[in-house]
């Protein structure tokens, strides 16, 4: 099997879903012309990653209604201390909350078909425009033509909010569905805040996810983008999160790959601004049989930016994970600073681990580094363990704690932080059934 050249989706087809949405004229356009585009563009390439026996573009049905009442009761969800929130199912929009002082101060959270009406300014500015665009590769323009769901998040000049905004977005797979779903988040100048993001799949049909997230850092705001990332075994997905930062601006990146299926995770943010700032911090566990291909990557455009990045991966049974660090600085790009840390932890002699660091230096007066290592466990950290009562499973956990702990301790949010480490803990206790059960 190999991806597909073409998509089997008519234009009118695409036209009529636009239609049945109430689509602006402009949408129905991008649209239409990346449809048009697909069969000519390429797939991305990534160091080490091959996915080409991946179905990412056999698209199943991307206009199919999700359930009318669908049950979420096995979906972790932490709402009640979010300044806002929003949940989507499918393609439909279950909840969106937000405080009303909030509300009073321009905040908005909405789903991505309300932003084209209400907010058409905003949207048309940024979406697939500024990050990326529809013509990067045949994965960006499936996602344009056949994006299905989504939301807008926007906070006004200068609005520092304390408590997070939550987003929970499920994929049903109760059906056959497409998944793709896109987020576009903006800070305008001066705003801070947190942002909790949530991606989980409920059933088990066999489907396609094509997620893109979108984020406008304007000039000294500070976003703590926080994400965790659960996708179902019999979901292939690409994932591509992009930041464009400007001047002195920051983000704060911190991901936790913890899906179940295989998975392209492009992630990729730009420092356009004099002083911008990213920290990029990814912590990742592959298990079963899954391959996760993860490309974190920062540019460095503005002068004096600092793009820094860290990443931890746990691989058991059959998996295999890759970890692609690219920091580039670009020419004209002075006093800038690339740093990098990728590393792989391996628990079976079966798994496949990769830690790629790559460095491309334009500029003369900078500073750059890296570091990455694949690895097994510490036999002396488990006989340690293990020679005071501890059963092997805990003692290996107990050493993978301590392994990721460096990437959870950079995670400023203790609910972000609290969040993840009990995926980390889940997701390892039942690849160790799994393997146990193998055995």
């Amino acid at each position: 099997m190999k991806l597909a050249q073409t998509l089997p989706i008519a234009p009118t087809a695409v036209k009529a879903f636009s239609e049945a949405h109430h689509e602006v004229a402009w949408m129905t356009q991008l649209r239409q012309a990346a449809l048009n585009q697909f069969e000519s563009l390429d797939f991305p390439q990534y160091e080490r990653m091959n996915y080409r026996n991946w179905p990412l573009t056999e698209t199943r049905n991307f206009e199919v209604e999700s359930s009318e009442q669908p049950d979420l009761s096995t979906i972790n969800m932490h709402l009640e201390k979010a300044a806002g929130s929003i949940v989507q199912f499918g393609n439909q929009t279950i909840k969106i909350a937000l405080d009303d002082a909030l509300k009073a101060k321009g905040v908005i959270i909405t789903d991505i078909f309300t932003a084209e009406k209400e907010y058409p300014d905003l949207l048309q500015q940024y979406y697939m425009q500024v990050t990326t665009t529809p013509d990067e590769h045949k994965l960006t323009a499936f996602h344009a033509a056949l994006m299905n769901n989504g939301a807008f998040i926007y906070v006004p000049k200068n609005v520092v909010i304390d408590q997070p905004i939550q987003a929970y977005f499920v994929q049903d797979s109760t059906q056959a569905q497409d998944f793709v779903h896109h987020l576009l988040l903006i800070a305008d100048e001066g705003s801070e805040f947190t942002y909790l993001e949530n991606y989980e799949t409920l059933g088990d049909h066999k489907n396609v996810a094509n997620i893109v997230a979108e984020v406008i850092l304007k000039n000294n705001s500070h976003v703590h983008y926080a994400a965790v990332d659960q996708l179902g075994a019999q979901t292939t997905t690409y994932l591509n999160r992009r930041a464009y930062v400007m001047n002195d601006a920051q983000i704060d990146w911190a991901v936790g790959a913890m899906n179940n299926g295989n998975i392209i995770n492009d992630f990729n943010t730009a420092l356009k601004g004099r002083g911008s700032h990213a920290e990029a911090n990814v912590v990742a566990i592959s298990t079963g049989k899954q391959t996760q291909g993860i490309e974190t990557r920062v540019t460095n455009y503005g002068q004096q930016s600092i793009g820094n990045i860290l990443q931890h991966g746990v691989i058991l049974e059959k998996a295999t994970l890759t970890f692609n660090g690219v920091g580039h600085i670009v020419k004209g790009a002075r006093g800038s600073d690339a740093q990098q840390e990728s590393r792989v932890l391996m628990l079976s002699n079966k798994a496949i681990g990769d830690a790629n660091p790559i460095l491309l230096i334009d500029e003369n007066d900078v500073r750059a580094g890296h570091a990455a290592s694949v690895g097994r466990v510490d036999e002396q950290q488990m006989y340690y363990l293990m020679s005071r009562g501890i059963d092997k499973e805990t003692a290996q956990r107990l050493v993978i704690r301590g392994f990721l702990g460096s990437v959870l301790t950079a995670i400023p949010v203790k609910a972000a932080r609290d969040q993840l480490a009990e995926t980390i803990e889940r997701k390892l206790v039942d690849g160790q059934a799994t393997e146990n059960d193998k055995n």
